[in-house]
């Protein structure tokens, strides 16, 4: 269906591309991977022909009809979410349109003389319509809507309301409806709970079309996937299987070539050593002479371009007491709504807490309460003895200095670190090269929450309290963080969606549900095997 042939592309003065070539054909489910500013949304942006190659080219079978999900949604306002999905369904909507039009005009005074015709198209237009499953269509916008986890309030309310978060939820559920051909997905599980991840997960795997996406969600991933397109140093390299596969097989490739590289280095030294050794001797002239021209044929194999990320190792943290924080009969309104109703909760220290809980059931409330930054109308909480607290929420970036570089900012912070060490620290977090020499105003958010998550855990604190930690990290430094997090001593209390970061670090789950608060011993996995379900909002 889409063909990319030896295709070059070079943006800013950086080669994304060089003769590189890769294929999505019929019904392929493919994830695509690389580091960030490898290339990818360029990819994307030429298969829709946003952009063209510098050489190459990118050809797409006719009458192939493409929806594109992109980070960029654009202004939305003015009508309700609903509205706005169900114009950008493709073709349904375009007749929707015209239908609402010729509605008009059949009831236009001014328009008698051509009500004739008005009529027919009328006829033709609504047979279209019906064939499209029109009638439908609204029942199936809020279908997905309600599948991304809105309220009926929120598919009826202005979308110009919505925050950011929920306007890509809206921006996502039009091409969902629109159920083209190909769909190409960038990054489509950002901002998504585990509920709309999960639910997407099964649309997804029923969808007919092709698809070919990004998502920084490896377990996402491993459940949709069957192909693997690897942006690497300009090249698109393809593999079979899901992500789990192409990370095995591409540090089996990487071992291999490392190997060959290593035994082909070691037999030029040596035929090299032999040439200067011999070279001013006449009696062995004819077989330096032989051993030169070997050399000169030997096609040079090239170590693995891609090194392993860089590990971050934290310092040890202070030991704190054993109970690191005790709730004692809180209670929490927001206005009329209640969110705790005498809530005892007590962390101790080593504990792994994971906060399960479906949208507004206080997850953040919860955080927010025990580091401090919210109080609650009535009981206590009690932070306990020599516990140092470090608290990861998104107003965390507010910290920053817009004036400072992410290195100078990073010296402010640590000003008896050395050099290396920070910019270490800095490459971990994928601040790497002239990325350090960014002024902190410039940064993403993404990379805001990556300099403030490295300063935090550059002097560790005993006590963890991360909200959504991995929203805006790729999916090598969720790894590194993982890696690093794994091995920490201390105690630990977070809400994430995602499901390989709660697997992976979790000893115990805290479940807000409406029927009320249940405790889980041992982690999120043994959690969805005592449960039956993999969040809280599927409970049957």
């Amino acid at each position: 269906m889409i063909r990319i042939e030896n295709i070059s592309k070079s943006n800013s003065h950086r080669i994304l591309f060089i003769e590189a070539s890769a294929a999505l054909n019929r019904g392929e489910k493919i994830g695509l991977v690389g580091p960030n500013g490898a290339g990818k949304t360029t990819l994307f942006r030429m298969i829709t022909g946003q952009e063209i190659p510098d050489e190459g080219q990118v050809t797409v079978e006719k009458h192939v009809t493409i929806g594109y999900f992109s980070q960029d949604v654009g202004e939305m306002s003015g009508r309700s979410a609903a509205t706005e999905v169900m114009d950008g369904a493709g073709p349904v909507s375009e007749v929707a349109a015209e239908l609402r039009e010729l509605e008009a005009a059949m009831v236009d005074p001014d328009r008698m003389d051509e009500m004739d015709q008005i009529i027919e198209r009328y006829g033709e237009v609504q047979a279209r319509y019906e064939e499209l499953d029109g009638y439908g269509l609204e029942g199936r916008a809020r279908e997905v809507l309600a599948g991304l986890s809105f309220t009926q309030e929120m598919m009826d309310g202005d979308v110009g309301k919505l925050s950011g978060g929920w306007k890509m939820r809206v921006a996502l559920a039009r091409i969902l409806l629109m159920r083209p051909d190909v769909m190409l997905l960038d990054e489509p599980s950002n901002h998504l709970d585990i509920e709309s991840l999960i639910w997407l997960e099964s649309f997804l795997k029923g969808y007919d079309g092709a698809l070919l996406m990004t998502s920084h969600d490896r377990e996402f991933m491993n459940r949709i996937v069957t192909k693997i397109i690897e942006i690497d140093a300009g090249s698109l390299t393809t593999y079979s299987g899901d992500y789990a596969f192409y990370e095995q097989q591409r540090a089996q490739n990487e071992k291999q070539q490392q190997a060959q590289f290593e035994r082909q280095q070691a037999m030029l030294a040596k035929e090299i050593k032999f040439i200067e050794r011999f070279k001013a001797r006449a009696s062995h002239a004819a077989q330096v002479q032989s051993r030169v021209k070997k050399l000169d044929k030997i096609e040079r194999v090239e170590p693995p371009k891609r090194r392993q990320a860089v590990a971050f190792e934290f310092q040890p943290a202070p030991r704190s007491g054993e109970d690191v924080v005790n709730l004692k009969g809180v209670h929490k309104k927001y206005g009329s709504r209640s969110i705790y109703e005498g809530l005892d909760f007590m962390v101790r220290r080593k504990e792994r807490w994971c906060i399960m809980g479906i949208n507004g059931a206080g997850k953040s409330t919860l955080l927010k309460l025990v580091a401090g930054t919210a109080e609650p109308d009535d009981g206590n909480v009690t932070v306990g003895a020599s516990v140092k607290m470090g608290y990861f929420a998104q107003h965390a970036m507010d910290v920053l200095d817009g004036d400072l570089t992410v290195f100078e900012w990073l010296e402010a912070e640590f000003p008896r670190a050395g050099q290396g060490a920070l910019r270490t620290l800095a490459g971990c977090f994928g601040f790497s090269g002239d990325d350090v020499e960014k002024k902190c105003r410039v940064l993403s958010g993404g990379e805001k929450a990556r300099l403030v998550m490295a300063a935090m855990l550059f002097d560790p604190p005993n006590f963890l309290v991360l909200d959504e930690p991995t929203n805006h990290l790729d999916l090598d430094t969720k790894e590194m963080l993982i890696k690093a997090l794994s091995d920490y001593e201390g105690t630990m209390l977070f809400v994430s969606h995602d499901r390989h970061f709660l697997a992976e670090l979790s000893n115990r789950v805290l479940e807000l549900t409406p029927e009320g608060i249940h405790r889980y011993d041992g982690g999120y996995t043994e959690y969805v095997e005592r449960t039956g379900y993999e969040a809280p909002g599927l409970r049957s």
